[in-house]
């Protein structure tokens, strides 16, 4: 019979690894978004606030804050390598951030200065980002964007792993985790996360998290973050709101409400932008004052609109809106009506 096997065959049973392994260990960025050495790629669509919030989320890392709607356990070492903005305007965009943050990042936030013109797909553009990353002792390195730090077609699938696999040699070698700007594909569907990034197929093999940025709609400063984690439970989405004078992004929602127990936009949404625009309303007035109060989208506003004529929570007389009361009588000389929670009638 033979011997059981030991740890210094660097076999182990459930019980020995469950031992050396007691539990999980902690993400840097919770609730699983950046897991210990783990990749995270951050995406959407030009000019939605990839970078910003990156630079939050770097920001947030180096001070140990929980920020952005984030929770940040413990402070890291934070390298970052950004190739879009002079080194000038991007220390005046830090600036700002640190503002709102005071001097706690100070000490663990990095910038690689000269990261431009290296390529990751080449060795010695991956040996710079390397040295770099042991001159920081980084626990975080940040690439913003991915496109810039390398020249590979990215529509090809062969091409698009090898550079995943340097990707995963950076990581090894530096021993950190890494947050990865990209961008996505012209056409996403509501339901696409990881599977909306340029070379999807490729860094499904090697991405620990997607969060993917939309924006609800062009009118408001808010956008949507999607998830999708390889290790963690599933997230429900997260509305953020960018506060243009600080740059940092914000939760505009903290209690969210699954798609399952709230429709977007309820029909006493609808009520409420009426009662708050006064009766009665042109239909343009109502649909844009629903999307400002409840973030959504132009359809969605329709939709709702729809659903409350259908429901007779609103009613429609001569191509405008108000709610189902009279209005045209003195005040006290019929009893009030009820009207939903949280609402009365104008003047009442």
């Amino acid at each position: 019979m033979t011997d059981k096997p030991t740890s210094s065959s660097g076999v182990l049973s459930l019980g020995d690894l469950l031992r050396v392994n007691p539990k999980p260990p902690a993400c840097l960025i919770e609730p699983g978004l950046l897991p210990q050495q783990g990749i995270l790629f951050c995406g959407g669509e030009p000019k939605v606030g990839k970078s910003l919030l990156v630079a939050n989320l770097a920001l947030a890392l180096a001070a140990g804050a929980s920020r952005a709607g984030f929770e940040v356990p413990t402070a890291r070492r934070v390298l970052m390598c950004q190739f879009e903005l002079p080194t000038d305007q991007f220390a005046a965009r830090l600036w700002l951030m640190r503002q709102a943050l005071g001097p706690g990042a100070d000490d663990n936030l990095f910038v690689d200065t000269r990261s431009a013109g290296h390529l990751l797909s080449s060795t010695s553009g991956l040996n710079h980002f390397i040295t770099a990353a042991r001159a920081a002792a980084a626990d975080v390195i940040v690439l913003d964007p991915l496109y810039s730090a390398h020249d590979q077609d990215e529509n090809d699938t062969r091409a698009m792993a090898s550079l995943c696999q340097t990707l995963l040699r950076l990581r090894d070698a530096s021993r950190a985790a890494l947050i990865v700007v990209h961008h996505i594909r012209k056409s996403v569907g509501r339901h696409e996360i990881g599977s909306a990034f340029r070379g999807s197929s490729a860094l499904h093999a090697v991405g620990d998290s997607y969060m993917l940025l939309t924006r609800p709609s062009p009118q408001l400063n808010t956008i949507e973050l999607r998830f999708q984690f390889r290790y963690a439970a599933p997230q429900p989405p997260l509305l953020l709101r960018l506060d243009s004078i600080s740059l940092w992004f914000a939760s505009s929602d903290p209690s969210p409400q699954s798609a399952e127990s709230r429709r977007k936009v309820e029909s006493i949404d609808v009520q409420k932008a009426l009662v708050s625009i006064g009766a009665p309303a042109g239909y343009n007035d109502l649909r844009c004052r629903i999307m400002t109060l409840t973030t959504c989208s132009k359809r969605t506003a329709q939709i709702a609109i729809t659903r409350a004529c259908d429901e007779k929570c609103i009613l429609r007389e001569d191509g405008h809106y108000r709610l189902p009361v009279p209005t045209d009588f003195a005040a006290g000389s019929r009893p009030q009506q009820n009207l939903p929670a949280g609402l009365c009638r104008p003047g009442g």
